[in-house]
């Protein structure tokens, strides 16, 4: 039997705030088997946001691992994905795994591939998609983030919509969650 594959998923970052989005269809060999699935999900105690493309099954088992490097490096994105990313790379089973992954924080976000890549999008762009309709999204987000005043939310949403037009792996049933940058705290006030 095909592997359940599941698609599109879209990072955006702007103003203070990071945006993760995926569309819900996940299908075996050219037949939709699910309409509405989550493919992004709140890790960490929800200062986390992960979310796949590729089979299903091994995108959940990087998950899980990713998560277990996340409490090991106790919330450091950067290095919890450069574990996973070594693991992932050297382990015999993981290798095998076929799926990729977007990885945030309200600070940064992150491509992590089974070669072994740990992908930060170049200052300025803000942008990072995966899945048969990455491209899509990605140049559709692009472009919303250059000519828009949009949030980093409405960006990722719209992203994906534009994709489920062009792909038919890619559907309109989007999950969207997002992180905000901590506001810093006031000064106090400064007394003689």
């Amino acid at each position: 039997m095909t592997p359940a594959h599941a698609t599109t998923v879209v990072a955006v970052q702007r103003g203070g705030t990071v945006a993760v989005a995926g569309d819900g269809q996940v299908t075996v060999g050219d037949i939709v088997m699910k309409a509405r699935a989550s493919k992004v999900r709140r890790l960490f105690h929800g200062q986390v946001v992960c979310g796949f493309a590729g089979a299903v099954a091994d995108a959940l088992t990087l998950f899980d691992k990713f998560e277990q490097h996340l409490d090991k490096h106790q919330g450091n994105l950067v290095r919890a994905a450069i574990g996973l990313s070594k693991e992932w790379r050297t382990d015999k089973y993981l290798r095998r795994l076929e799926a990729m992954l977007i990885v945030a924080d309200a600070n940064r976000i992150l491509l992590l591939s089974g070669d072994g890549e740990v992908i930060e999008p170049d200052d300025g762009d803000g942008v990072v998609a995966i899945g048969s309709g990455g491209p899509y999204a990605h140049a559709a987000a692009a472009a919303l983030l250059q000519s828009t005043d949009l949030g980093a939310e409405d960006i990722a949403r719209r992203a994906l919509l534009i994709a489920a037009r062009l792909c038919i792996y890619t559907n309109d049933n989007i999950t969207v969650e997002t992180l905000e940058l901590a506001a810093p705290a006031p000064a106090a006030p400064v007394t003689a």
